[in-house]
């Protein structure tokens, strides 16, 4: 039975992954080309499989449809964006996730965005390196306002991030849990005042075709100019052309990105400004977080092919 293995640091710090596969009879084919697989990629890879381990790969119909054999995906990490969820349960594929592995993980890498965006920090280190020792005023991070746009483990891990910051916390979820968020001094917020008021605003919800484009030009115009946009979720959470022209103009302080539409991102632009840290979508890759997700993946699989 073979099986195809997408994300690119799978069993990296844990090869021993694949001897579990190899031991449950699976032949693996491995993702050999260094990025992100294409359709048409996915689509010759896995005609004969039975599973996938996922990554961010595109699982969209025209790919399942060219994978027949097709039983389960076991998703390495959390959003399913990249998945005809429709489709799978047409065709009766098992979908899970890794959910939990990654959320220190993801919630550390905002909290790093955050920091180094704020107090410049890559712009100080490369001017360092140039033997510019000029002095670089920033902002601080302690004691201001955060906003978080989705509560979920990542998000929940965040507020206790902030909470050792002195922050005041801002949250939006679509499910609200009114007892946890009073003992963990969160206050509720839609989206609009959170942009508004929020010195720090981090995305960390799914992408869906309601949060597609959550964070438009009319939210960013109403952003404080000291405001910090992070994003570790999905990119398409966020109207790219709007955020360039933002950044290029000044409106908002900066940004930090570990997610964009487009991995990496085309416009040339992007790797012009100095006010936008940029991430290569390895927030939750850290030894501890791949190796649970990791070993939550082979155990999803092979619960879902019946091995």
């Amino acid at each position: 039975m073979k099986i195809l293995v997408t994300p690119r640091s799978f069993g990296k710090t844990n090869p021993e992954l694949f001897d579990r596969l190899a031991q449950a009879g699976l032949e693996v084919i491995r993702n050999d080309t260094g990025g992100i697989l294409s359709a048409e990629q996915m689509k010759e890879k896995l005609a004969d499989c039975a599973g996938v381990i996922l990554g961010v790969d595109p699982m969209d119909a025209p790919v399942l449809a060219a994978a027949p054999a097709l039983k389960a995906i076991a998703k390495y990490g959390v959003g399913l964006d990249n998945i005809d969820l429709a489709a799978c349960k047409e065709r009766g594929i098992a979908v899970s996730r890794t959910v939990g592995a990654n959320s220190n993980a993801v919630a550390d890498y905002a909290l790093t965005l955050m920091l180094m965006v704020a107090r410049k920090a890559g712009l100080i280190d490369r001017r360092c390196r140039q033997k510019d020792w000029g002095k670089i005023t920033s902002i601080d991070l302690y004691g201001k306002t955060i906003g978080i746009i989705g509560l979920g483990a990542i998000g929940r891990c965040v507020v206790k991030r902030a909470q050792g910051f002195g922050m005041k916390i801002l949250a939006h979820d679509v499910v609200w849990d009114d007892a946890w968020a009073a003992k963990e001094g969160v206050e509720r917020a839609d989206v609009d005042r959170i942009c508004r008021e929020a010195d720090f605003i981090t995305l960390h919800t799914v992408l869906t075709d309601e949060t597609r484009n959550l964070i438009n030009a009319q939210r960013l115009a109403s952003m404080k100019k000291t405001a910090v946009l992070i994003n570790t979720a999905r990119g398409g959470l966020i109207d790219e052309a709007a955020l360039l022209a933002a950044l290029k103009e000044g409106s908002i302080y900066g940004a930090g990105l570990d997610v964009f539409e487009q991995e990496p991102p085309a416009d040339p632009a992007w790797y012009e400004l100095d006010n936008l840290v940029m991430g290569s979508h390895c927030s939750s890759s850290t030894a501890g977080a791949t190796e649970t997700m990791g070993n939550m993946a082979v155990d999803n699989l092979l619960r879902d092919l019946g091995l």
